[in-house]
């Protein structure tokens, strides 16, 4: 381009090739936020007084996202340079060199709903699909995102604006569709360690001939999501068309929601509750309701666990939650039912996900120690499920889903399932294990599910698959000094020590009582 040429060109179009800089890939993981890194005092940043935090649109090949900025003050960069984090290479579909736009965002309109829900404003349909509309667009930072789940945190939803929240975050996603009836699913609430009852439960119904496209989240505020269990057996990350392969040959399948984009608000809003360790009733209903939805179910049952140390801690509590669940259930097509179970103490043996996967298939194998609470409550719940079969009748659910279990029809039907998948591996085992013992005799009284879930966490569980606990004196065993009470697993030595540190500091998280 010439001089001349320079001096004919309109404003808009000297702005747009000012604001252009070249990628470049740091290889920074910044888990699922979009980070742009710049230097401070390249034409970009000057022009356009971008700073620390400030928002980004950044534009290639007709296709944008919004970034977060971090400024770099060295020579990391060149000045014609950006960076982009992993996340924002993967959703710009950036290659090294590319020549990308950069701009301020347009202005988010519905962050005056947000602020408006924070000073106790009821937000109605319209309010929630702007919100959510704008989350799934990926337009709100981490802090923005924050507030929201701050501001809907402690039953600030009420049922109808919980109803509004379930239907923008189905809308703002793809939804399956199956072409046949009833399509079922299962759920928990969660705040159980060890309850993984789902990879029982799918192989069951599918072996008896129900249609169950499970999908299933990560880890939240536990040391094992579903999806994380499932990925020390098999592939988890299947698209919509592999989902459907899967399904239509095996009956059934179990992958990671967030790979299929099914209620993706939702996706975005779990990755920042979980460093706030925040799961309000409202938006727990909306996530778990608004992906049944989408994923094509129309029958679906809900495991609540009540203790005094599980996320539900009281009959109350689950009788209100489970109002919430049912009656969103209806508003938005779904026939919801829950199952009211005991919450006390963890689930199985094992605490993180290679050491639950364990638990699942010793109870699939029949194994004669499989852990029996885990076997009697996938089968409580898989009877429910399989009584929305016209073919099975009111309290026959249970037995028939023993006969499956029992005679290898569910153990054969998982394996297909994980073959279909990708192919069925051996979970991993941890390098690191250290036993932590009882320092008197009694009986164990009472287990503290949160701190044993901390625990576990603190050892590396979830994002080291091997990592987590192995528990050795569930509720009512007698035991004596030295007796092993659980032992930690970690991949790392140094998860080890800190999750030993912790159990220091933190005593009954086992409770032992002297016998009198």
């Amino acid at each position: 381009m010439t001089q001349a040429e320079g001096v004919f060109m309109s404003d808009n179009t000297h702005r747009t090739l000012s604001h252009v800089l070249r990628l470049r890939r740091l290889g920074i993981d910044t888990y699922q936020e979009p980070v742009i890194y710049m230097r401070n005092d390249c034409h970009v940043c000057r022009a356009e007084g971008f700073e620390a935090q400030s928002r980004v649109q950044v534009a290639l090949n007709n296709h944008s996202i919004v970034a977060t900025l971090n400024v770099v003050t060295g020579e990391l960069l060149a000045l014609d340079e950006a960076g982009l984090s992993e996340a924002a290479w993967r959703l710009l579909g950036a290659r090294a060199g590319d020549a990308v736009i950069l701009s301020h965002p347009p202005v988010l309109e519905s962050l005056s709903l947000v602020r408006a829900k924070v000073y106790g404003k009821r937000l109605g349909g319209g309010d929630m699909r702007a919100i959510v509309r704008d989350i799934a667009a990926g337009r709100y930072a981490d802090i923005h995102l924050s507030a929201f789940i701050a501001a809907c945190a402690g039953d600030r939803l009420d049922l109808a604006e919980t109803i509004s929240l379930t239907r923008a975050m189905i809308d703002a996603g793809e939804r399956l569709a199956w072409g046949r009836s009833p399509v079922v699913d299962k759920h928990c609430v969660g705040g159980l360690p060890g309850n993984r009852t789902t990879l029982i439960v799918v192989p069951i119904v599918a072996a008896f001939g129900l249609t169950m496209p499970k999908t299933s989240s990560r880890a939240i505020t536990s040391p094992a999501g579903t999806a994380d269990v499932m990925e020390t057996l098999t592939e988890v990350e299947l698209d919509v068309p592999a989902m459907h392969r899967v399904v239509e040959r095996e009956g059934g399948c179990i992958v990671w929601g967030g790979a299929v984009r099914l209620s993706p608000a939702d996706d975005i809003l779990i990755r920042v509750e979980r460093p706030l360790d925040l799961d309000s009733d409202g938006q727990l209903v909306a996530s778990v309701l608004s992906k049944k939805a989408a994923a094509g179910s129309s029958h679906v049952v809900i495991d609540i666990p009540v203790g005094e140390t599980a996320k539900v801690r009281s009959r109350e509590a689950a009788q209100a939650l489970s109002h919430r669940l049912v009656e969103t259930g209806r508003a938005i097509g779904l026939t919801v039912q829950t199952v009211v179970t005991d919450g006390t103490q963890p689930v199985g043996r094992g605490i993180g996900p290679a050491l639950e996967a364990r638990d699942v298939l010793a109870v699939l194998r029949r194994e004669a120690d499989a852990p029996a609470d885990l076997r009697e409550r996938a089968l409580r719940l898989a009877g429910a499920v399989l009584e929305f079969s016209p073919e099975i009748a009111p309290g026959e659910g249970v037995r028939r889903a023993r006969d499956i279990l029992d005679d290898g029809r569910a153990w054969n039907k998982f394996e297909a399932i994980c073959v279909a998948q990708g192919g069925l591996r051996v979970p991993s085992v941890a390098e690191h294990t250290h036993a932590v013992t009882a320092t008197q005799c009694g009986r164990v009284t009472a287990i503290d599910n949160r701190r044993l879930a901390r625990v576990a966490k603190l050892a590396g569980a979830p994002r080291a698959p091997a990592a987590g606990l192995e528990l050795h004196a569930p509720l009512g065993t007698v035991v004596k000094p030295g007796q092993p009470l659980f032992t930690m697993h970690a991949e790392a030595p140094g998860e080890l020590a800190y999750a030993l540190d912790y159990i220091a500091a933190q005593p009954g998280i086992v409770r032992v009582e002297a016998e009198p």
